[in-house]
């Protein structure tokens, strides 16, 4: 028990990627959409690559969704409006015209003559005005029906009336009548009467466009098993497009069910765990130190899985909208905290798996890694704010220029372009810029550190680096010259400028606890180390790598800043005690004047060693010439690499002789060294 204890404590790292592998693999495959996979991929206006396929299976060819929509859409325009008749309303005014008629009689504005007459002329148009009803509104429909008496009519344009055709009706029957001037007096007493009593029936007329629209065929044929569908060679377009969709929709559809789903499971977890695989294999091959650091794992692995999540729900809710997934934010991130390698590598994985679920795999494939290849190599310095919003544009205007391609090669011409979709670039561009919080949250989450926290670490009004400006203000000098040496060597060769500088600006807190035992600050001719032995004075000078560590963590500076402060001197000698305690005594442990280490491990922890040890030994130079400082430069990183401290360092001869180029240059402009004309 106790044996299997202490091997698991031993192995605890590599079982927990053994259990964030399958962790993984298992919720990608969990957020896949619940369906098969059709085995022929194909797309329109281009030619059927396969063998002469045949209907494996009955099947129903189904209308697209454009299609059903137009036929909606044609049922609407063209649906049948119910209104109805109020016999109420009609009787009523009539009623009130013969009370107001009677009125005149009684008040002896009319003979009897005149209101019998006026009564029969005013009755009649009003049964003709009435006949087909008075509409509250004209409608606008093609098909009008009037419900009168529990009966159905349907009544063209030209027969329906609102009130105002009622009038001009009415006006123009009584012109024709010769009346004088009592047609003005008969006119206005049936204006005043007149009232609508035909409605719009809404609940009849829905009822009526429903019971229409459920009736439209989602189908438009049916395939019988054998026939064909296409030949090879053929162009993919118009029927035997129609047939293919339909045959993939089917055979999706019942790929899943039953014992398939189990198998099919088992596919999508064993391609699944290839990709992983590869990721996992990547980090242990070319990325070492990631790949032992859990936290940096489990990072990248979650932002697979999220973009994995967020692509596959879109696809489930409405696939229309999956360009709308900045896919491009991974890429960018892990460039970010990692290299653009890296970032790219996973960014390509990604993809691959995102293939088996997202529509139009091959189109989306492309645009993708194209876009993400785009963001490798346009983002950098996301410190600064505008680089940012011109990666974002160009990765916009990549998706934009892509999906104009391929709709011309899908339609042969421009016309039909969904003009949408530009759109839904845009908005996976804004989303995209989105990235800058993000990665401040990551950094906050998973202890990482980001171009942008650089910049405020460098920022020498810092609390650290004013208390080492204050304490040991030789030390604060030194780092300042080493950060200025260490960026411009950064940038000769494309290494990370912004993070070299930082940590050249913090490699040496540690002598703040004793700034007087290192010379750079000593301003007196008093030497502390006189008055102790060889040893004990080494250990000091030691110390201030371990004490310099302890105090950034103190500070919460970045692992990725205190790895400068660990290397900066490797696993070099400290050469002066050592010299000296040989004097004193042969017998010497080599280990008592030895930095503990570990040596470099990247371009930027070797260039710092570079700069640091050149820029000290420089202060010792007596009226440097061109000469002196090209051999001064060149016997201490020769030293160094006779030392073997760039053996882990991902840094080739041909940089490291450009960095001396750099250092040499920069030494000369220090010194302000002149040409030494002749006399």
């Amino acid at each position: 028990m106790g044996k299997t204890l202490d091997g698991f404590y031993k192995n605890q790292s590599v079982i927990y990627k053994y259990f964030l592998y399958v962790i993984s693999a298992g919720l990608i495959v969990f957020f896949f959409p619940r369906e098969g996979k059709f085995k022929y991929e194909f797309q329109k206006g281009k030619p059927w690559q396969y063998e002469t396929l045949y209907a494996p299976i009955d099947f129903t060819v189904k209308k697209t969704e454009e299609e059903i929509a137009e036929e909606q859409q044609n049922i609407r325009d063209n649906r049948v409006v119910y209104y109805t008749y109020d016999e109420a309303i009609f009787k009523e005014v009539r009623s009130t015209f013969e009370t107001n008629l009677r009125g005149g009689l009684n008040q002896g504005t009319l003979t009897r003559n005149q209101y019998n007459r006026f009564l029969g002329i005013g009755t009649g148009l009003l049964e003709k005005v009435y006949e087909n009803g008075v509409f509250s509104e004209i409608p606008n429909a093609g098909n009008i029906t009037l419900i009168k008496a529990n009966e159905a009519k349907t009544l063209g344009k030209p027969f329906v009336q609102d009130l105002e055709r009622a009038k001009a009706f009415i006006k123009t029957e009584l012109d024709q009548l010769n009346l004088g001037g009592a047609s003005a007096v008969l006119y206005q007493t049936l204006a005043d009467v007149l009232r609508p009593n035909a409605y719009l029936d809404q609940e009849l007329t829905q009822k009526a466009l429903d019971e229409e629209l459920s009736q439209i065929s989602l189908t438009r044929g049916h395939v019988s098993k054998g026939t064909l569908i296409i030949a090879k060679g053929e162009v993919v377009e118009a029927d035997n497009l129609k047939m293919l969709n339909s045959l993939k929709e089917e055979f999706e559809s019942e790929l899943w069910k039953g014992d398939n789903y189990y198998y099919i499971i088992l596919g999508y977890a064993v391609l699944v765990a290839l990709v992983l695989m590869m990721l996992f294999l990547f980090l242990k091959k070319y990325r070492a130190e990631i790949y032992a650091n859990n936290k940096k794992v489990t990072f990248i692995f979650f932002n697979v899985i999220l973009m994995v999540f967020s692509t596959t729900l879109v696809v489930k809710t409405d696939e229309t909208y999956v360009y709308v997934v900045p896919l491009c934010i991974l890429p960018l991130i892990l460039k970010n905290f990692f290299d653009a390698r890296l970032g790219l590598f996973v960014h390509v994985l990604t993809i691959l798996i995102l293939g088996f679920v997202v529509p139009n795999s091959f189109e989306y494939i492309f645009l993708q890694i194209i876009a993400g290849i785009v963001t490798i190599l346009t983002v950098s310095e996301l410190y600064k704010r505008a680089n940012l919003f011109i990666s974002v544009g160009q990765i916009t205007l990549i998706y934009i220029i892509g999906y104009f391609a391929f709709h011309v090669i899908h339609e042969g011409n421009m016309l039909g372009i969904e003009w949408g979709t530009f759109g839904i670039f845009l908005l996976n561009g804004m989303i995209t810029l989105f990235a800058m919080p993000l990665i401040y949250l990551y950094e906050k989450l998973f202890g990482l550190v980001s171009d942008v926290s650089l910049l405020e670490l460098s920022d020498t009004n810092s609390k650290l680096l004013k208390e080492l400006a204050n304490k040991a203000p030789g030390t604060f000098h030194h780092s300042l010259q080493v950060a200025n040496l260490s960026e411009a060597a950064a940038n000769e060769i494309g290494a990370n400028a912004m993070l070299v500088r930082v940590g050249a600006l913090y490699h040496d807190i540690g002598k703040m606890n004793r700034p007087t035992y290192f010379t750079e600050n000593q301003t007196t001719n008093v030497n502390p180390h006189d008055d102790l032995p060889p040893k004990e004075s080494a250990k000091i000078i030691i110390d201030h790598v371990i004490e310099g560590i302890e105090m950034a963590r103190k500070y919460k500076i970045p692992d990725r800043v205190i790895d400068f402060i660990r290397t900066h001197h490797g696993t070099t000698l400290v050469y002066y005690f050592y010299k000296k305690q040989l004097d004193i005594d042969e017998d010497v442990e080599l280990s008592d004047f030895r930095y503990p280490g570990p040596i470099p491990f990247s371009k930027e922890t070797a260039i710092l060693m570079m700069a640091d040890s050149v820029e000290a030994a420089s202060k010792s130079l007596k009226s440097p010439t061109y000469p002196i400082i090209d051999d001064f430069v060149e016997k201490i990183v020769q030293g160094q690499i006779d030392a073997n401290q760039f053996l882990n360092a991902n840094i080739t001869f041909q940089e490291i002789e450009a960095v001396k180029k750099v250092l040499k240059k920069k030494l000369t402009n220090i010194y302000h060294l002149r040409v030494e004309y002749p006399e």
